[in-house]
């Protein structure tokens, strides 16, 4: 019970002052993104979050609108629903930024498993069960950083979504799993640590 007050307290705080400190940039991307194609400026998709509910995550819409109606939803590198804003947002994970919105909110946390669409969670449902009855899905994780270059090992499959669902979420359980059974403020602190070096220097 400590532990998972220290973690929220933790979530909050960071969430808030990043949000305030970056605020002059978020009103940036969102001028860009309207001038470019339009509203709506975010993004929001139905995520599995703790004990499996369903919530809204938010992003910058880095993809023409309605772009999961018209394709897959996964997505690889050169992928033509991405925008020319959207390639930057992505690249340097801008895009993402809205999430410390769903971290104050409480449906995410700063540090744990990526959350997931249940098309793609209910090939796997008892794992993501058991993952998620221990912690909230989170901004970053130790798979979001092995694998930060996603769009690109994706990139060169005949059947992208299938290589995914056989191939990549397999292993990005197997390290939730690991953070789920084994995690504290002390781990929390240097994933969020690694996620930054990685995004500036890779």
């Amino acid at each position: 019970m400590i532990k998972k007050i220290i973690k929220r307290t933790f979530d909050i705080i960071i969430s808030f002052i990043t949000i305030v400190i970056l605020l002059p940039i978020f009103i940036i991307i969102s001028i860009i993104i309207v001038m470019e194609t339009g509203f709506p400026v975010f993004y929001k998709q139905k995520r599995l979050g703790k004990n499996s509910k369903e919530f809204f995550l938010y992003k910058f819409r880095s993809m023409v609108k309605d772009a999961d109606k018209i394709g897959t939803l996964v997505t690889v590198k050169n992928d033509p629903r991405i925008t020319r804003s959207g390639k930057f947002l992505r690249k340097t994970k801008l895009d993402e930024f809205p999430q410390f919105f769903n971290v104050l909110k409480g449906d995410m946390s700063l540090v744990g498993p990526r959350p997931e669409v249940k098309k793609y969670a209910d090939y796997y449902i008892e794992d993501f069960n058991y993952i998620l009855s221990k912690v909230k899905p989170g901004i970053t994780d130790w798979a979001s950083i092995k694998f930060r270059h996603e769009e690109h090992l994706l990139e060169n499959e005949k059947d992208f979504e299938t290589h995914y669902i056989n191939e990549l979420l397999p292993k990005k359980l197997m390290l939730a799993k690991n953070y789920a059974d084994n995690n504290n403020l002390f781990i929390d602190i240097a994933i969020l640590i690694k996620t930054v070096f990685v995004v500036i220097l890779c």
